[in-house]
């Protein structure tokens, strides 16, 4: 076999930094569901367990930050990674870790940062103090950022009432960094959705549609982001990826299984299709 094609056998590994969901809706288990539904090959590095369901985080158990450094030295020395996406960091010296680790061992791999911060039911997910360790280490690595709506206001400190605030806060964050954000529209009211993506080399693309009437929207962040690395993992420009990704959460959401009394999880088993 030839080496150009041993290393496109070995694309799509994606390599997923964030916290365990023992409901399975969101965090690494949604993440390596996503990942595997679209044909990559996902690794991880836990960055703490939470009991939680579909209601809420129940409570959070700490894993040390020098553990989750040792957890992706391993990885990334042996397995390697096309692409890393990071969810729950939700302490300042996980963040640290995290980005001292990736300088040394992954400098040059596209990273798309979900910057979590509080769950579907309510619960935070990011420490106070933490804020600004991903604003200054984390966010000025990535490859794009994908805030939603509350997230971007905190980042940017820009109110967003509207979608005509959208652009604004979207350069705000542009500002702190990251290559590209992905601005998601969903917490705006009414049927009308939109997800703006801006480049920081400028220009950018509007991508809309239709609210879906359902609670199953339990982990909808977490699967979005993974699925936008998975693509680049592939070798999809930011723009395909980002397509292929809103195709898929979408497909997900409209066969959700209906399971848990909040909300719900959706169906990453949908496709298991190979990005094109």
């Amino acid at each position: 076999m030839s080496a150009a094609a041993t290393a496109a056998q070995k694309r799509g590994r994606v390599l997923i930094i964030a916290g365990s969901d023992s409901g399975g809706g969101a965090g690494i288990q949604a993440d390596i569901k996503t990942v595997t539904a679209l044909g990559g090959y996902a690794s991880t590095a836990i960055t703490a367990l939470t009991a939680q369901d579909t209601r809420t985080v129940h409570d959070i158990h700490e894993v040390p930050a020098a553990f989750i450094a040792l957890q992706l030295r391993v990885v990334l020395q042996d397995i390697g990674a096309d692409a890393i996406k990071t969810g729950m960091l939700h302490r300042a010296d996980i963040i640290d870790a995290v980005v001292d680790a990736l300088d040394q061992y992954a400098p040059d791999i596209p990273l798309v940062v979900d910057p979590v911060m509080v769950a579907k039911g309510g619960a935070s997910l990011l420490q106070p103090s933490a804020a600004e360790a991903l604003r200054k280490r984390l966010i000025p690595r990535a490859t794009v950022i994908t805030p939603n709506l509350p997230e971007a206001e905190v980042l940017s400190g820009v109110k967003i009432a509207g979608e005509a605030d959208m652009p604004a806060a979207a350069e705000r964050l542009l500002h702190l960094g990251a290559r590209a954000v992905l601005l998601k529209g969903g917490h705006l009211p009414g049927d009308h959705l939109v997800d703006l993506l801006r480049l920081a080399t400028g220009g950018g693309e509007a991508f809309t549609g239709t609210r879906i009437d359902t609670t199953s929207t339990h982990g909808t962040g977490c699967t979005l982001a993974s699925a936008i690395a998975t693509g680049l993992a592939f070798g999809l420009s930011l723009r395909d990826a980002v397509a292929q990704a809103r195709a898929y959460v979408r497909k997900a959401i409209e066969t959700a299984p209906g399971f848990g009394h909040g909300h719900g999880p959706l169906n990453h088993a949908h496709t298991v299709r190979k990005p094109v």
